[in-house]
């Protein structure tokens, strides 16, 4: 982060990624997550990207197509460790799963129409 603001890109500019996946082995990736309130801590959006991922298939044993739960679980475990960006594939069902760990995280908000 300090090199981009170093290289002129301003801080309102800067969202963090750990880079969940792109290669690394399962226990990286959990350490990842386990690790995000530290990149909360930042102070800078924080984007998590868990949906379909590999570590999920080599947990669960399932190919990308069966994954959902997984994504849904490792995107809510996200959230309630700081992420405020998910990427992800299944959106109306992560955006359910977003809303309770949303609740949970700050309290409950008004129903949307």
């Amino acid at each position: 982060m300090y090199e981009a603001m170093d290289a002129g890109i301003a801080q309102d500019r800067i969202v963090l990624d750990p880079g969940i996946g792109f290669g690394k082995t399962l226990e990286h990736n959990l350490l990842l997550l386990r690790g995000l309130p530290a990149f909360a801590a930042l102070g800078q959006p924080l984007l998590v990207g868990v949906s379909r991922k590999g570590f999920i298939g080599k947990i669960l044993d399932l190919d990308p197509p069966g994954r959902l739960e997984g994504s849904l679980a490792a995107a809510v475990a996200a959230i309630l460790a700081g992420a405020n960006i998910v990427r992800v594939h299944d959106v109306s069902e992560t955006c359910r799963a977003a809303r309770i760990a949303d609740a949970i995280r700050f309290g409950p908000s008004e129903p949307q129409a």
